[in-house]
């Protein structure tokens, strides 16, 4: 028994792939990545690892490069499908510039995608990754199913710092998904449940119909219970200590009337009191039936055609980097490849900043310090200049 699964464990292992994975290490991926030619005013990928990094060559991706631009490039790889298998999405991102506006997220096609016309309606199977603008911070999950986009329904909100943070989305052949960020788990759940693919299972009987007599309200009006007859008061009414001002002149101000202030006595808009409706039955609920359009279906993860990923995105403010893209079809091969870039890249990048933000705090203090030595003798020599003036003043005084 021990060895049937020491066996499965060796097939499993080897048979485990990878599909895709782009570092960007050099010049090269120009060759492989496809310029879209659907705009001629695309914004323009360079190579950079940023301000932060640790190692220069390894931790340099695509990074935009133009404020208010389209971007949009891709590239191709092996067709393969994810048939009985999961697959799993997985690459980083870095907004260095601070960004307003802008996305940050891949959209994963079919082999046959044009890469030369890639834009915004171009179909994909899978799109995935941050996406910011003013206040909305999101993660998008986007699943193409029969020809139509589905978002997920959760909201996963996104890193919006400027730090590098790996993004992996992980689709499992039981129609289950699994969103990490920077390796934790931060939502997951089943397809059918999560998004919008098939209709629902019930929907409303479109012959049944709510009971004319059908009596909602809980509570009624007491029939029995009349207004006071002294219960209509004025909300204001004169002030009686108010006194005619002795300087009032009737011809020039008017006739004079006191004042209005509130009524003690006003007791506001008379409602019955409210009893228990004897007719009452509860809130009608509409009854549902099965829905004749629904129809399950075990293979909703299901691509029987990957082989394509591309960059299309806009840009307010530009400096996003994106890399350290892979397609695999083991999590374990996306945790060994995150140890390789990510989580080296990770530490340095944060001790890099840190040290770069004390720096320019301590430039700013003493800045605020200098200049605020300048104002303070900019004062004194104010003073100085006021008192030799008031001397001076007093000295022809004394001369006349």
């Amino acid at each position: 028994m021990k060895a049937a699964l020491a066996l499965l464990a060796v097939v499993a292992c080897v048979a485990a792939e990878v599909y895709f994975k782009e570092e960007f290490n050099d010049d090269s991926w120009e060759k492989r990545w496809v310029q879209s030619k659907h705009k001629d005013d695309f914004g323009e990928f360079k190579l950079s690892a940023g301000k932060h990094f640790g190692d220069a060559k390894r931790d340099q991706g695509l990074k935009t490069s133009q404020d208010a631009r389209f971007y949009s490039r891709g590239v191709s790889y092996p067709k393969f499908s994810n048939k009985g298998k999961s697959v799993v999405i997985q690459f980083t991102v870095k907004h260095e510039q601070g960004i307003d506006c802008g996305g940050g997220y891949l959209k994963v096609m079919r082999s046959d995608a044009d890469l030369a016309d890639f834009h915004g309606e171009t179909p994909y199977n899978v799109m995935f990754g941050p996406d910011i603008c003013g206040s909305t911070k999101k993660v998008h999950v986007i699943f193409s199913y029969k020809g139509k986009n589905h978002q997920i329904k959760k909201e996963i909100r996104c890193k919006d710092d400027e730090l590098t943070h790996l993004y992996t989305l992980i689709l499992n052949p039981d129609n289950t998904y699994e969103v990490q960020i920077d390796g934790e788990k931060v939502e997951s759940g089943e397809l059918e449940a999560d998004f919008d693919l098939l209709p629902a299972k019930k929907i409303k009987d479109p012959d049944a119909k709510k009971p004319e007599d059908w009596d909602e309200r809980e509570y009624i009006d007491d029939a029995e219970d009349k207004k006071p007859e002294d219960w209509d008061k004025p909300e204001h009414i004169p002030d009686a200590d108010a006194k005619k001002p002795e300087d009032w002149d009737d011809d020039m101000d008017g006739d004079w009337e006191a004042p209005m202030i509130d009524n003690p006595d006003y007791k506001g808009e008379w409602k019955p009191k409210q009893i228990k409706n004897p007719e009452y039955k509860g809130k009608w609920v509409h009854p549902e039936i099965d829905n004749p359009e629904y129809s399950p279906d075990d293979n909703l993860y299901l691509y029987e055609d990957f082989g394509a990923v591309g960059i299309d995105i806009w840009q307010v403010k530009s400096g996003t980097i994106f890399d350290n893209i892979l397609i695999a079809d083991s999590l374990d091969d996306a945790k060994a490849h995150a140890a390789e870039t990510f989580d080296k890249l990770k530490p340095a990048e944060k001790e890099s900043k840190d040290k770069a933000d004390e720096e320019e705090r301590k430039k700013r203090e003493e800045e605020e310090k200098k200049k605020a030595e300048e104002e303070e003798s900019k004062k004194d020599e104010d003073a100085d200049e006021k008192d030799d003036e008031e001397d001076k003043d007093e000295h022809e005084k004394d001369e006349l």
